[in-house]
């Protein structure tokens, strides 16, 4: 259950956010435009310049969309700060990137387990500008949508690894291009200098076998070399490798299990 509660837009797409919503999305772009200069790809920061957000106010999903569909076919789509995964999977296989339209709190600035207009805006429409990034997370949704429930678990893993704490191997060094990663401030230094994480180089069984939590620093990355490598892994019988992961068993945890709160 989410305690935020989503904003509905009036018949004409429009969402009121009052002032101190809007601030908080100013802090926010500006305190992490500094901090990706020189650590996000080129291809996100060719999105970001492609979507022009304002940092003085949240964007309306409107004015997101307009510029997905000039570049790749997608368009934002206002959801509840929580979804089903039918509804999350159907969205993407229609091409729609689901918008949860609220803003974090001045209590969780820094962080926020769930995922916030924030987090989707700048962390993940950017690189949906980029024709290989956006055909694979249509794939995906395809493939989600007609999954098991069993399936899904693991296909959730591929969607983790790349499209939220994705990072790529240049001829210039490490780059992030996953939307978790650039929408933290944390994430973002932890992932490109600390000397804690393993970075290993995208295998999709090894991918689909390595476990993950939510609420933790990763202790693995998953590196790809170029963002067309993602196109390639879409062409790729997916469904057929969730099997043989599933025939191999998971990855021993690189973390320790979360603490449950006592009742």
């Amino acid at each position: 259950m989410s305690k935020y509660v989503s904003k509905q837009s009036d018949a004409n797409g429009f969402i009121a956010w009052s002032d101190e919503e809007n601030e908080i999305w100013s802090a926010l772009i500006n305190r992490q435009l500094s901090c990706i200069k020189g650590k996000a790809c080129d291809e996100y920061m060719a999105g970001l310049e492609k979507l022009n957000l304002p940092t003085d106010r949240i964007p309306q999903l409107e004015e997101v969309s307009k510029v997905l569909r000039a570049t790749t076919g997608w368009e934002c789509a206002e959801v509840p700060a929580l979804i089903s995964f039918d509804r999350f999977f159907e969205l993407l296989a229609n091409k729609k990137f689901p918008v949860a339209t609220f803003i974090r709190s001045k209590e969780e600035f820094d962080y926020l387990q769930e995922p916030d207009i924030f987090h989707e805006i700048f962390g993940h429409c950017a690189m949906l500008t980029h024709p290989d990034f956006a055909e694979f997370t249509h794939i995906y949704g395809k493939l989600g949508l007609a999954a098991s429930k069993e399936d899904r678990v693991y296909l959730a893993r591929l969607y983790w690894f790349t499209i939220e704490f994705g990072l790529l191997q240049t001829d210039d060094g490490l780059r992030i291009y996953g939307g978790g990663i650039l929408s933290s401030p944390g994430e973002t230094q932890y992932a490109m200098h600390s000397d804690i994480p393993e970075r290993k180089t995208l295998d999709v069984i090894d991918v689909l076998r390595t476990p993950y939590r939510i609420d933790i620093m990763q202790p693995i990355y998953f590196k790809i070399n170029k963002i067309r490598d993602l196109f390639d892994i879409a062409q790729l019988d997916l469904m057929a490798l969730v099997q043989q992961a599933r025939a191999l068993g998971m990855h021993a945890p690189k973390f320790e299990p979360k603490q449950k709160k006592a009742s």
